[in-house]
Protein backbone atom coordinates (compact mmCIF):
# COMPACT_ATOMS: atom_id res chain seq x y z
CA UNK A 1 0.00 0.00 0.00
CA UNK A 2 1.68 3.32 -0.84
CA UNK A 3 1.71 6.48 1.39
CA UNK A 4 -1.23 8.04 -0.63
CA UNK A 5 -2.75 5.03 -0.38
CA UNK A 6 -3.19 4.04 3.66
CA UNK A 7 -5.56 5.66 6.01
CA UNK A 8 -4.20 9.07 7.82
CA UNK A 9 -4.06 8.62 11.74
CA UNK A 10 -5.90 11.21 14.20
CA UNK A 11 -2.51 13.28 14.27
CA UNK A 12 -2.37 13.22 10.28
CA UNK A 13 -6.03 14.64 10.42
CA UNK A 14 -5.30 17.40 12.50
CA UNK A 15 -2.44 18.76 10.51
CA UNK A 16 -4.62 18.12 7.40
CA UNK A 17 -7.10 19.95 9.31
CA UNK A 18 -4.94 23.24 9.84
CA UNK A 19 -3.32 23.04 6.30
CA UNK A 20 -6.71 23.61 5.06
CA UNK A 21 -7.97 25.91 7.38
CA UNK A 22 -4.79 28.68 6.71
CA UNK A 23 -1.58 26.55 7.69
CA UNK A 24 0.76 26.77 4.86
CA UNK A 25 3.26 23.79 4.52
CA UNK A 26 6.31 26.25 5.54
CA UNK A 27 4.63 27.03 8.64
CA UNK A 28 4.70 23.76 9.77
CA UNK A 29 7.72 22.54 12.21
CA UNK A 30 7.74 19.16 14.38
CA UNK A 31 9.96 18.08 17.17
CA UNK A 32 11.32 15.28 19.49
CA UNK A 33 11.97 16.57 23.21
CA UNK A 34 14.11 13.68 25.27
CA UNK A 35 14.70 14.55 28.54
CA UNK A 36 18.73 13.51 28.91
CA UNK A 37 18.15 11.68 32.03
CA UNK A 38 18.18 8.23 30.78
CA UNK A 39 18.64 6.11 27.74
CA UNK A 40 15.21 5.95 24.79
CA UNK A 41 13.61 3.03 24.96
CA UNK A 42 11.15 1.12 22.42
CA UNK A 43 8.23 3.70 23.27
CA UNK A 44 10.37 6.10 23.00
CA UNK A 45 11.05 5.00 18.82
CA UNK A 46 7.46 5.54 18.34
CA UNK A 47 6.97 8.82 19.22
CA UNK A 48 10.53 9.58 17.03
CA UNK A 49 9.23 7.66 14.29
CA UNK A 50 5.79 9.63 14.61
CA UNK A 51 7.26 13.14 14.57
CA UNK A 52 10.03 12.61 11.95
CA UNK A 53 7.32 10.62 9.88
CA UNK A 54 5.57 13.65 9.88
CA UNK A 55 8.41 15.54 8.78
CA UNK A 56 9.05 13.63 6.18
CA UNK A 57 5.37 13.30 4.91
CA UNK A 58 5.21 16.80 4.66
CA UNK A 59 8.85 18.03 4.04
CA UNK A 60 9.02 19.58 6.88
CA UNK A 61 11.78 20.07 9.88
CA UNK A 62 11.72 18.54 12.62
CA UNK A 63 14.55 19.73 15.87
CA UNK A 64 15.49 17.51 18.59
CA UNK A 65 15.27 19.37 21.53
CA UNK A 66 16.70 18.02 24.68
CA UNK A 67 14.38 19.31 27.58
CA UNK A 68 17.29 20.15 30.13
CA UNK A 69 16.01 21.66 32.56
CA UNK A 70 17.03 19.38 35.79
CA UNK A 71 20.56 19.23 36.29
CA UNK A 72 20.43 16.43 38.98
CA UNK A 73 19.30 13.96 36.85
CA UNK A 74 21.50 14.88 33.46
CA UNK A 75 24.54 14.00 32.05
CA UNK A 76 25.96 14.87 28.81
CA UNK A 77 26.67 10.56 28.29
CA UNK A 78 22.67 10.41 27.53
CA UNK A 79 22.50 13.56 25.25
CA UNK A 80 25.12 11.39 22.72
CA UNK A 81 23.26 8.28 23.42
CA UNK A 82 20.03 10.06 22.17
CA UNK A 83 21.30 11.61 19.29
CA UNK A 84 23.01 8.57 18.36
CA UNK A 85 19.84 6.33 19.09
CA UNK A 86 17.66 8.51 16.54
CA UNK A 87 20.30 8.76 13.87
CA UNK A 88 20.66 5.19 13.60
CA UNK A 89 17.18 5.01 13.43
CA UNK A 90 17.55 6.18 10.32
CA UNK A 91 16.38 10.24 10.65
CA UNK A 92 17.82 13.25 10.38
CA UNK A 93 16.81 16.18 12.70
CA UNK A 94 16.80 19.62 11.33
CA UNK A 95 18.04 21.43 14.26
CA UNK A 96 19.78 20.67 17.87
CA UNK A 97 18.20 22.30 20.46
CA UNK A 98 18.44 22.65 24.59
CA UNK A 99 15.97 24.11 26.31
CA UNK A 100 19.16 25.86 28.25
CA UNK A 101 19.35 27.70 25.08
CA UNK A 102 15.79 29.97 26.21
CA UNK A 103 17.23 30.27 30.08
CA UNK A 104 17.96 33.56 29.71
CA UNK A 105 14.83 34.36 27.58
CA UNK A 106 12.59 32.69 29.61
CA UNK A 107 14.26 34.60 32.94
CA UNK A 108 13.38 37.27 31.13
CA UNK A 109 9.14 36.24 30.76
CA UNK A 110 9.26 35.22 34.15
CA UNK A 111 10.24 38.86 35.28
CA UNK A 112 7.46 40.16 32.93
CA UNK A 113 4.76 37.89 34.19
CA UNK A 114 6.18 39.09 37.88
CA UNK A 115 5.79 42.61 36.99
CA UNK A 116 2.52 41.86 35.42
CA UNK A 117 0.99 40.62 38.86
CA UNK A 118 0.89 36.79 37.05
CA UNK A 119 3.85 35.03 39.51
CA UNK A 120 5.26 35.43 42.59
CA UNK A 121 7.53 33.81 45.16
CA UNK A 122 6.25 31.39 47.39
CA UNK A 123 8.58 30.48 50.53
CA UNK A 124 6.36 27.89 51.85
CA UNK A 125 7.85 24.38 52.10
CA UNK A 126 6.58 21.68 50.05
CA UNK A 127 4.57 20.32 52.44
CA UNK A 128 2.76 23.91 53.12
CA UNK A 129 2.69 23.81 49.59
CA UNK A 130 0.99 20.92 48.82
CA UNK A 131 -2.01 21.16 51.73
CA UNK A 132 -3.03 24.66 50.64
CA UNK A 133 -3.36 23.66 47.03
CA UNK A 134 -6.70 21.08 48.03
CA UNK A 135 -7.72 18.11 46.78
CA UNK A 136 -9.42 17.38 42.85
CA UNK A 137 -12.83 17.64 44.45
CA UNK A 138 -11.93 20.34 46.89
CA UNK A 139 -10.65 23.86 45.73
CA UNK A 140 -7.17 24.95 46.96
CA UNK A 141 -6.89 28.42 49.48
CA UNK A 142 -4.65 30.99 48.96
CA UNK A 143 -0.82 30.74 50.40
CA UNK A 144 0.14 33.52 52.63
CA UNK A 145 2.67 34.89 49.96
CA UNK A 146 0.74 34.97 47.51
CA UNK A 147 -0.23 38.79 47.61
CA UNK A 148 3.30 39.68 48.01
CA UNK A 149 3.97 43.05 46.33
CA UNK A 150 5.84 43.09 43.14
CA UNK A 151 8.89 44.87 44.12
CA UNK A 152 9.46 42.09 46.47
CA UNK A 153 8.62 39.49 44.16
CA UNK A 154 11.33 40.91 41.88
CA UNK A 155 13.95 41.69 44.51
CA UNK A 156 13.13 37.57 45.95
CA UNK A 157 13.61 35.98 42.04
CA UNK A 158 16.86 38.26 41.53
CA UNK A 159 18.19 36.70 45.03
CA UNK A 160 17.19 33.14 43.78
CA UNK A 161 18.76 33.34 40.35
CA UNK A 162 22.00 34.97 42.00
CA UNK A 163 22.19 32.07 44.50
CA UNK A 164 21.44 34.03 47.40
CA UNK A 165 19.08 31.43 49.07
CA UNK A 166 19.30 27.32 49.80
CA UNK A 167 17.44 24.62 47.54
CA UNK A 168 13.64 24.38 48.79
CA UNK A 169 13.85 28.07 50.15
CA UNK A 170 11.63 29.82 47.54
CA UNK A 171 10.36 28.56 44.13
CA UNK A 172 8.12 31.16 41.83
CA UNK A 173 4.68 30.33 41.17
CA UNK A 174 2.13 31.10 38.58
CA UNK A 175 -0.73 33.50 39.70
CA UNK A 176 -3.57 31.44 37.93
CA UNK A 177 -6.31 30.06 39.87
CA UNK A 178 -6.36 28.11 43.45
CA UNK A 179 -9.90 26.94 42.84
CA UNK A 180 -9.73 25.99 39.46
CA UNK A 181 -10.88 22.35 38.70
CA UNK A 182 -7.70 21.50 37.01
CA UNK A 183 -5.38 21.14 40.04
CA UNK A 184 -2.02 21.79 37.59
CA UNK A 185 -4.04 25.30 37.03
CA UNK A 186 -3.83 25.89 41.12
CA UNK A 187 -0.56 28.24 40.54
CA UNK A 188 1.67 26.10 39.46
CA UNK A 189 5.59 26.19 39.82
CA UNK A 190 7.19 28.41 37.54
CA UNK A 191 11.36 27.94 38.44
CA UNK A 192 13.24 26.03 41.91
CA UNK A 193 16.48 27.06 43.30
CA UNK A 194 19.07 24.27 42.17
CA UNK A 195 22.59 24.37 43.36
CA UNK A 196 24.31 21.63 40.96
CA UNK A 197 26.50 22.09 37.95
CA UNK A 198 24.33 21.77 34.49
CA UNK A 199 26.01 19.69 31.65
CA UNK A 200 25.68 22.54 29.23
CA UNK A 201 25.72 26.17 31.37
CA UNK A 202 27.86 24.23 34.24
CA UNK A 203 27.49 26.62 37.37
CA UNK A 204 25.75 29.90 35.16
CA UNK A 205 22.01 29.19 36.50
CA UNK A 206 21.25 28.72 40.56
CA UNK A 207 17.42 28.69 39.12
CA UNK A 208 15.92 26.07 36.99
CA UNK A 209 12.74 25.98 34.94
CA UNK A 210 10.42 23.28 35.40
CA UNK A 211 8.63 21.48 32.42
CA UNK A 212 5.09 23.15 32.17
CA UNK A 213 6.97 26.58 31.60
CA UNK A 214 9.65 25.44 29.63
CA UNK A 215 7.78 23.38 27.21
CA UNK A 216 4.96 25.53 25.42
CA UNK A 217 7.55 28.49 25.64
CA UNK A 218 10.24 26.58 23.52
CA UNK A 219 7.67 25.87 21.22
CA UNK A 220 6.89 29.09 20.70
CA UNK A 221 10.85 30.20 20.14
CA UNK A 222 11.00 27.89 17.63
CA UNK A 223 8.45 28.01 15.72
CA UNK A 224 6.97 24.51 16.42
CA UNK A 225 3.23 24.02 15.02
CA UNK A 226 2.30 21.10 16.43
CA UNK A 227 4.17 19.47 19.86
CA UNK A 228 2.68 16.12 20.24
CA UNK A 229 3.07 14.48 24.05
CA UNK A 230 1.56 11.54 25.10
CA UNK A 231 -1.69 11.27 26.83
CA UNK A 232 -0.27 11.64 30.86
CA UNK A 233 0.50 15.88 28.97
CA UNK A 234 -3.31 16.38 28.32
CA UNK A 235 -4.28 18.22 31.59
CA UNK A 236 -1.11 19.98 31.32
CA UNK A 237 -2.75 21.42 27.84
CA UNK A 238 -4.62 23.92 29.25
CA UNK A 239 -1.64 25.53 31.53
CA UNK A 240 0.47 24.62 28.32
CA UNK A 241 -2.40 27.32 26.66
CA UNK A 242 -2.10 29.91 28.92
CA UNK A 243 1.61 30.56 29.64
CA UNK A 244 1.70 30.98 26.01
CA UNK A 245 -2.00 33.44 26.28
CA UNK A 246 0.68 35.88 28.74
CA UNK A 247 3.83 36.15 25.37
CA UNK A 248 2.99 35.18 22.07
CA UNK A 249 2.62 37.70 19.20
CA UNK A 250 -0.11 37.44 16.98
CA UNK A 251 1.91 37.77 14.32
CA UNK A 252 3.53 35.18 15.32
CA UNK A 253 2.76 31.29 14.83
CA UNK A 254 1.27 29.73 18.09
CA UNK A 255 2.18 26.12 19.16
CA UNK A 256 -1.00 23.64 19.62
CA UNK A 257 -0.08 20.32 21.76
CA UNK A 258 -1.96 17.70 20.67
CA UNK A 259 -1.87 14.27 22.52
CA UNK A 260 -1.66 10.31 21.42
CA UNK A 261 -1.44 7.34 23.70
CA UNK A 262 1.61 5.63 24.99
CA UNK A 263 2.46 2.14 24.02
CA UNK A 264 3.54 -0.14 26.56
CA UNK A 265 5.56 -3.66 25.33
CA UNK A 266 4.37 -6.40 27.00
CA UNK A 267 7.21 -8.75 29.37
CA UNK A 268 9.32 -5.02 29.92
CA UNK A 269 8.79 -1.84 31.80
CA UNK A 270 9.72 1.45 29.78
CA UNK A 271 9.72 3.87 32.96
CA UNK A 272 13.12 5.47 33.05
CA UNK A 273 13.04 5.35 37.01
CA UNK A 274 12.73 1.59 36.70
CA UNK A 275 15.12 0.96 34.04
CA UNK A 276 17.81 3.05 35.57
CA UNK A 277 16.82 0.70 38.95
CA UNK A 278 17.25 -2.61 36.97
CA UNK A 279 20.92 -0.64 35.78
CA UNK A 280 21.90 0.52 39.35
CA UNK A 281 20.68 -3.28 40.96
CA UNK A 282 22.67 -5.03 38.66
CA UNK A 283 19.91 -7.45 37.27
CA UNK A 284 21.19 -6.13 34.12
CA UNK A 285 25.04 -5.20 32.36
CA UNK A 286 24.31 -1.24 31.65
CA UNK A 287 21.44 0.57 29.40
CA UNK A 288 22.75 -1.20 26.40
CA UNK A 289 22.49 -4.61 27.79
CA UNK A 290 20.21 -6.34 25.10
CA UNK A 291 17.67 -7.25 27.45
CA UNK A 292 16.95 -3.71 27.57
CA UNK A 293 14.12 -2.33 25.87
CA UNK A 294 16.14 0.74 25.30
CA UNK A 295 17.02 1.37 21.69
CA UNK A 296 20.76 1.05 22.52
CA UNK A 297 19.97 -2.76 23.84
CA UNK A 298 17.67 -3.58 21.09
CA UNK A 299 20.53 -2.36 18.71
CA UNK A 300 23.33 -4.48 20.47
CA UNK A 301 20.82 -7.58 20.59
CA UNK A 302 20.78 -7.85 16.64
CA UNK A 303 18.07 -5.39 16.41
CA UNK A 304 17.42 -3.29 12.78
CA UNK A 305 16.19 0.19 12.60
CA UNK A 306 14.08 -1.32 9.70
CA UNK A 307 12.34 -3.86 11.76
CA UNK A 308 11.87 -0.77 14.77
CA UNK A 309 10.13 1.43 11.89
CA UNK A 310 8.45 -1.17 10.87
CA UNK A 311 7.11 -2.03 14.22
CA UNK A 312 6.44 1.62 14.98
CA UNK A 313 4.30 1.78 11.75
CA UNK A 314 2.30 -1.18 12.26
CA UNK A 315 0.97 -0.26 16.16
CA UNK A 316 -0.09 2.93 14.74
CA UNK A 317 -1.07 6.32 16.43
CA UNK A 318 -3.89 5.80 19.08
CA UNK A 319 -6.14 7.83 21.47
CA UNK A 320 -6.31 4.53 23.98
CA UNK A 321 -3.34 3.18 26.23
CA UNK A 322 -2.70 -0.37 25.81
CA UNK A 323 0.05 -2.98 26.10
CA UNK A 324 1.22 -4.17 22.50
CA UNK A 325 2.58 -7.95 22.74
CA UNK A 326 6.30 -8.42 22.71
CA UNK A 327 6.20 -10.97 19.71
CA UNK A 328 4.67 -8.30 17.05
CA UNK A 329 8.47 -6.51 17.45
CA UNK A 330 10.33 -10.22 17.58
CA UNK A 331 7.73 -10.41 14.04
CA UNK A 332 8.96 -7.56 12.40
CA UNK A 333 12.84 -8.61 12.96
CA UNK A 334 12.53 -12.01 11.72
CA UNK A 335 10.68 -10.63 8.64
CA UNK A 336 13.72 -8.28 8.11
CA UNK A 337 16.27 -10.51 9.13
CA UNK A 338 14.94 -13.54 6.90
CA UNK A 339 15.77 -11.38 4.19
CA UNK A 340 19.11 -9.33 4.98
CA UNK A 341 20.76 -12.27 7.18
CA UNK A 342 23.49 -14.49 5.44
CA UNK A 343 22.86 -18.46 6.42
CA UNK A 344 25.53 -19.88 8.51
CA UNK A 345 25.76 -23.45 10.40
CA UNK A 346 26.44 -23.42 13.97
CA UNK A 347 26.49 -26.09 16.77
CA UNK A 348 25.14 -24.50 20.26
CA UNK A 349 24.32 -28.14 22.19
CA UNK A 350 27.06 -30.22 21.10
CA UNK A 351 27.16 -34.24 20.49
CA UNK A 352 29.91 -35.53 18.47
CA UNK A 353 29.27 -37.52 15.21
CA UNK A 354 31.80 -40.28 13.01
CA UNK A 355 31.33 -40.84 9.55
CA UNK A 356 33.05 -44.52 10.21
CA UNK A 357 33.19 -45.05 6.54
CA UNK A 358 34.65 -41.16 5.45
CA UNK A 359 38.82 -41.33 5.17
CA UNK A 360 40.55 -40.48 8.27
CA UNK A 361 42.05 -37.01 7.25
CA UNK A 362 40.11 -36.45 4.03
CA UNK A 363 38.30 -32.95 4.01
CA UNK A 364 35.97 -31.58 1.50
CA UNK A 365 34.67 -28.29 0.63
CA UNK A 366 31.44 -28.00 0.51
CA UNK A 367 29.13 -25.24 -1.77
CA UNK A 368 26.54 -23.77 0.91
CA UNK A 369 24.37 -20.69 -0.50
CA UNK A 370 24.57 -17.43 1.85
CA UNK A 371 20.91 -16.14 1.85
CA UNK A 372 18.66 -18.22 -0.19
CA UNK A 373 16.29 -15.06 -0.34
CA UNK A 374 18.72 -13.13 -1.81
CA UNK A 375 20.47 -14.67 -4.68
CA UNK A 376 22.91 -12.01 -5.50
CA UNK A 377 24.30 -12.86 -2.01
CA UNK A 378 25.84 -16.27 -4.15
CA UNK A 379 27.38 -18.81 -2.17
CA UNK A 380 30.66 -19.89 0.38
CA UNK A 381 32.45 -23.17 0.63
CA UNK A 382 32.28 -25.23 4.26
CA UNK A 383 34.36 -27.53 5.69
CA UNK A 384 33.48 -31.31 5.57
CA UNK A 385 35.40 -34.23 7.27
CA UNK A 386 35.03 -37.60 9.18
CA UNK A 387 34.30 -35.85 12.75
CA UNK A 388 31.32 -33.31 12.90
CA UNK A 389 28.98 -31.95 15.50
CA UNK A 390 25.17 -32.26 15.22
CA UNK A 391 22.90 -31.07 18.13
CA UNK A 392 22.28 -33.22 20.84
CA UNK A 393 18.81 -32.93 20.41
CA UNK A 394 18.85 -34.25 16.67
CA UNK A 395 19.78 -37.28 17.56
CA UNK A 396 17.55 -40.14 19.29
CA UNK A 397 18.40 -43.73 20.04
CA UNK A 398 14.62 -44.77 19.83
CA UNK A 399 12.26 -42.56 18.15
CA UNK A 400 8.52 -42.22 16.75
CA UNK A 401 7.47 -42.03 13.15
CA UNK A 402 6.94 -38.29 13.81
CA UNK A 403 10.86 -37.62 14.88
CA UNK A 404 12.15 -36.80 11.18
CA UNK A 405 15.63 -36.01 12.62
CA UNK A 406 18.66 -39.26 13.44
CA UNK A 407 17.80 -42.50 15.27
CA UNK A 408 19.29 -45.41 15.42
CA UNK A 409 18.68 -47.62 11.88
CA UNK A 410 17.75 -43.84 10.51
CA UNK A 411 18.81 -41.38 7.52
CA UNK A 412 19.10 -38.16 7.33
CA UNK A 413 20.87 -35.46 4.95
CA UNK A 414 23.71 -33.27 6.44
CA UNK A 415 22.54 -29.38 4.58
CA UNK A 416 24.76 -28.98 1.79
CA UNK A 417 26.20 -32.48 2.08
CA UNK A 418 25.29 -36.21 2.08
CA UNK A 419 22.75 -38.74 3.66
CA UNK A 420 23.96 -40.33 6.46
CA UNK A 421 22.70 -43.20 8.31
CA UNK A 422 22.78 -43.64 12.24
CA UNK A 423 24.66 -47.10 12.90
CA UNK A 424 25.46 -46.92 16.87
CA UNK A 425 26.20 -45.01 19.73
CA UNK A 426 28.42 -44.54 23.11
CA UNK A 427 27.50 -43.80 26.42
CA UNK A 428 29.41 -42.56 29.20
CA UNK A 429 29.27 -44.23 32.51
CA UNK A 430 26.04 -42.06 33.35
CA UNK A 431 24.43 -43.24 30.12
CA UNK A 432 24.61 -40.03 28.38
CA UNK A 433 25.42 -40.18 24.92
CA UNK A 434 28.14 -38.97 24.06
CA UNK A 435 28.85 -40.15 20.29
CA UNK A 436 27.15 -41.08 17.15
CA UNK A 437 28.55 -43.43 14.61
CA UNK A 438 27.68 -43.44 10.87
CA UNK A 439 27.93 -44.10 7.33
CA UNK A 440 27.73 -42.11 4.75
CA UNK A 441 26.40 -42.55 1.22
CA UNK A 442 29.39 -41.17 -0.98
CA UNK A 443 27.06 -40.61 -4.45
CA UNK A 444 24.49 -38.67 -2.27
CA UNK A 445 26.19 -35.40 -2.37
CA UNK A 446 23.99 -32.34 -2.62
CA UNK A 447 23.84 -30.76 -5.85
CA UNK A 448 25.67 -33.38 -7.61
CA UNK A 449 22.81 -34.89 -9.61
CA UNK A 450 23.31 -38.11 -9.05
CA UNK A 451 20.15 -40.44 -8.66
CA UNK A 452 21.61 -40.61 -4.85
CA UNK A 453 21.66 -37.31 -4.13
CA UNK A 454 18.02 -37.03 -5.65
CA UNK A 455 16.70 -39.44 -3.21
CA UNK A 456 14.21 -38.10 -0.80
CA UNK A 457 14.96 -38.62 3.03
CA UNK A 458 12.27 -36.56 5.68
CA UNK A 459 15.55 -34.69 8.12
CA UNK A 460 18.00 -32.37 6.77
CA UNK A 461 20.72 -31.17 9.90
CA UNK A 462 23.22 -28.52 10.18
CA UNK A 463 26.39 -29.63 11.21
CA UNK A 464 30.32 -28.45 11.55
CA UNK A 465 33.00 -30.19 10.94
CA UNK A 466 35.38 -30.37 14.72
CA UNK A 467 38.65 -30.00 12.72
CA UNK A 468 37.83 -26.49 11.40
CA UNK A 469 35.25 -25.47 13.93
CA UNK A 470 35.55 -22.21 15.67
CA UNK A 471 34.39 -21.52 19.17
CA UNK A 472 32.55 -18.92 20.33
CA UNK A 473 30.75 -17.27 23.36
CA UNK A 474 27.26 -17.40 22.84
CA UNK A 475 24.20 -15.23 25.23
CA UNK A 476 21.01 -16.92 24.62
CA UNK A 477 18.62 -14.20 25.59
CA UNK A 478 15.02 -14.44 26.70
CA UNK A 479 12.27 -11.63 27.79
CA UNK A 480 13.72 -10.18 30.63
CA UNK A 481 10.04 -10.59 33.01
CA UNK A 482 8.24 -13.62 33.08
CA UNK A 483 4.93 -11.29 33.50
CA UNK A 484 3.35 -9.91 30.49
CA UNK A 485 2.71 -6.30 32.42
CA UNK A 486 5.21 -6.00 35.34
CA UNK A 487 4.51 -3.38 36.96
CA UNK A 488 0.86 -3.06 36.93
CA UNK A 489 0.82 -5.58 40.11
CA UNK A 490 -0.13 -3.42 43.18
CA UNK A 491 1.02 -6.32 45.66
CA UNK A 492 3.98 -7.10 44.15
CA UNK A 493 7.03 -5.13 42.95
CA UNK A 494 7.94 -5.72 39.17
CA UNK A 495 11.38 -6.75 40.67
CA UNK A 496 9.91 -10.08 41.74
CA UNK A 497 9.27 -10.92 38.02
CA UNK A 498 12.42 -10.70 37.10
CA UNK A 499 13.13 -13.73 34.50
CA UNK A 500 16.29 -15.80 35.49
CA UNK A 501 16.64 -17.52 32.60
CA UNK A 502 16.74 -14.26 31.36
CA UNK A 503 20.69 -14.79 29.27
CA UNK A 504 22.61 -18.45 29.39
CA UNK A 505 25.75 -18.04 28.34
CA UNK A 506 27.13 -21.26 26.71
CA UNK A 507 30.36 -22.09 24.17
CA UNK A 508 28.99 -22.58 20.71
CA UNK A 509 30.83 -24.30 17.81
CA UNK A 510 30.82 -22.58 14.37
CA UNK A 511 32.04 -23.13 10.95
CA UNK A 512 35.02 -21.21 9.79
CA UNK A 513 33.61 -18.58 7.47
CA UNK A 514 32.55 -16.31 10.70
CA UNK A 515 36.49 -16.37 12.04
CA UNK A 516 36.73 -12.55 11.03
CA UNK A 517 33.02 -11.65 11.94
CA UNK A 518 32.77 -8.20 12.65
CA UNK A 519 30.60 -6.41 15.45
CA UNK A 520 27.20 -5.81 14.43
CA UNK A 521 27.37 -8.04 12.08
CA UNK A 522 24.24 -10.38 11.86
CA UNK A 523 23.54 -13.91 10.44
CA UNK A 524 20.90 -16.83 10.61
CA UNK A 525 22.39 -20.19 12.63
CA UNK A 526 20.26 -22.10 10.39
CA UNK A 527 17.42 -24.13 12.59
CA UNK A 528 18.79 -21.51 15.59
CA UNK A 529 17.30 -18.21 15.05
CA UNK A 530 19.33 -14.99 14.35
CA UNK A 531 22.37 -13.97 15.68
CA UNK A 532 25.23 -10.88 15.52
CA UNK A 533 28.63 -10.13 16.52
CA UNK A 534 28.33 -8.13 20.59
CA UNK A 535 30.83 -5.06 21.37
CA UNK A 536 32.61 -7.59 23.62
CA UNK A 537 34.00 -9.22 20.67
CA UNK A 538 37.66 -9.31 20.02
CA UNK A 539 39.87 -11.28 17.30
CA UNK A 540 40.84 -13.54 20.05
CA UNK A 541 37.42 -14.22 21.50
CA UNK A 542 34.37 -13.91 19.11
CA UNK A 543 30.94 -12.85 21.07
CA UNK A 544 27.13 -13.36 19.84
CA UNK A 545 23.87 -12.44 20.91
CA UNK A 546 20.81 -14.18 19.94
CA UNK A 547 18.32 -11.39 18.80
CA UNK A 548 15.68 -13.86 18.22
CA UNK A 549 14.85 -17.67 17.88
CA UNK A 550 13.21 -18.46 14.42
CA UNK A 551 10.16 -18.99 15.77
CA UNK A 552 7.68 -17.36 18.67
CA UNK A 553 8.47 -20.16 21.24
CA UNK A 554 7.11 -18.25 24.15
CA UNK A 555 3.33 -18.29 22.05
CA UNK A 556 3.17 -22.25 22.98
CA UNK A 557 4.40 -21.89 26.39
CA UNK A 558 1.99 -19.40 27.16
CA UNK A 559 -1.14 -21.26 25.44
CA UNK A 560 -0.10 -24.12 27.36
CA UNK A 561 0.34 -22.38 31.21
Amino acid sequence: MGEEERSLNFIEHIVEDDLASGYGKNDLRFRFPPEPNGYLHIGHASSICLNFGLGLRYGAPVNLRFDDTNPAKEEKEYVDAIKKDVAWLGYEWDTECYASDYFQQLYEWAVELIREGKAYVDSQTSEEMAKQKGTPTEPGTEGPFRNRSVKDNLELFEGMKNGDFGEGTHVLRAKIDMASSNMLMRDPIMYRVLHKPHHRTNTDWCIYPMYDWTHGESDYIEQVSHSLCTLEFLPHRELYDWFLDQLVDSNKLRPKQREFARRNLSHTVVSKRKLLQLVESGVVNGWDDPRMPTISGLRRRGFTPESIRNFADTIGIAKRENIVDVSLLEFHVREHLNKIAPRVMAVLNPLKLVITNYDEGKEEWLEAENNPEDESTGSRKVPFSRELYIEQEDFREEANRKFFRLKLGGEVRLKNGYIIKAESCTKDDDGNIIEVQCTYDPKSKSGSGTEESLRKVKGTLHWVSIPHAISAEVRLYDRLFTDASPDTHKDKDFMDFVNPDSLKKITGFLEPSLKDAKVGERFQFQRLGYFNVDTDSNPEKLVFNRTVTLRDTWAKLEQKS
